[in-house]
């Protein structure tokens, strides 16, 4: 089968001929339907050489969000049938911990100590004709969803839902919520946010086409993320503060402006994938302003997320590739032209 790998530190994915994967016991093989590249991926194949011995072993297959249809069950395998179109949740654990008990198993309590990795992100992933999944409690029914259009959402509506489902309480009539970095993920956040909260929403990023889809998917008002998007902000708003910030970009200048922007308990919520510094503590912070550091989301919300879809609350801006096209998806992920999500189908 043709499978997208990673297979030499700081160069491009290839598309490459490997052995089709069989079940082995507890397993489901998955025929690939659709498959999304994410920034995640990116980060990995950043990463610098001492890393892949260490938790990224070459050459893998990339892609953690994955759909398709149930082509071979392994002995003992039960819970899903051949023919059944999934959704593949991407965070596995070891289904025995607290954490996983309540179906968070992106926070399982043993992950690292097992070596369980996301598939595309420890070891091979869906970007090929077909996949290995663990176990069925990873599969998600799809339903009658398209499994293109709707790929992105096990990661880019996944992550931003459970994001948001932290600071709902907060976000009730008045409440403003900003959101940085308007691209995969951000673009769903937003209509997240306009689907569950009154929340006037404010959308920030550095490219006008980006900004463009932030009005297009609902919001309010759209800025440039600059020195001046406080005072943009204020103007819009009658305020300098905000109620939440989730930034998807969670870099240096990103923290700095969501800082600037928090009050008296607003929430700052860091999504994007980084290591940044921010000042903390009660002479540093305003009164019971948090920041939070969320990751991926839990079975069920995943299922929430994919009602939301099927009531046509959110839908995901998608670009598609063939399989063959898969490494100029990730060069135009590199280089920011997506207006939405890359998605490959096989």
């Amino acid at each position: 089968m043709k499978a997208l790998q990673y297979v030499a530190i700081g160069q491009p994915p290839e598309v490459r001929e490997v052995p089709t994967p069989e079940p082995g016991p507890g397993q489901v093989r998955v025929k690939v339907t659709a498959a999304g590249a994410c920034h995640s991926d990116s980060f990995v194949m950043g990463l610098p050489e001492e890393d892949y011995a260490a938790g990224y072993p070459l050459p893998m297959t990339l892609g953690h969000e994955g759909a398709g249809i149930v082509d071979a069950l392994g002995e003992g395998v039960t819970e899903v049938s051949v023919g059944e179109s999934v959704a593949v949740y991407g965070p596995w654990g070891c289904g025995r911990c607290r954490q996983c008990a309540q179906g968070k198993e992106n926070y399982c309590e043993r992950a690292a100590e097992l070596g369980i990795t996301p598939p595309g992100l420890g070891h091979d992933g869906s970007m090929a004709e077909y996949m290995i999944v663990d176990s069925p409690r990873f599969l998600v029914p799809l339903g009658d969803l398209d499994p293109v259009d709707n790929v992105a959402l096990t990661d880019a509506g996944l992550t931003p839902y459970h994001a948001i489902k932290g600071s709902l309480a907060k976000l009730g009539p008045g409440s403003t919520a900003v959101v940085i970095g308007t691209g995969g993920l951000g673009h769903v956040a937003i209509q997240i946010l306009r689907a569950l909260t009154p929340a006037t929403v404010i959308a920030l990023d550095v490219n006008e086409e980006k900004l463009a889809l932030a009005k297009d998917v609902g919001a309010h008002h759209a800025f440039l993320s600059n020195e001046d998007a406080v005072e943009a902000i204020t103007r819009a708003t009658g305020r300098a503060t905000v109620t939440a910030v989730f930034d998807f970009v969670a870099i240096q200048p990103t923290v700095d402006l969501g800082s600037a922007l928090s009050g008296v308990e607003t929430d700052l919520v860091l999504v994007g994938v980084g290591a940044t510094k921010a000042d903390v503590g009660m002479l540093a912070r305003p009164f019971d302003a948090t920041i939070r550091s969320p990751y991926w989301g839990s079975r069920a919300e995943l299922m929430e997320v994919l009602d939301l879809a099927r009531a046509g609350l959110i839908d995901v801006e998608t670009e598609s590739f063939s399989l063959d096209d898969a490494p100029e998806a990730y060069h135009r992920l590199h280089e920011g032209t997506l207006r939405g999500r890359a998605v490959i189908t096989p």
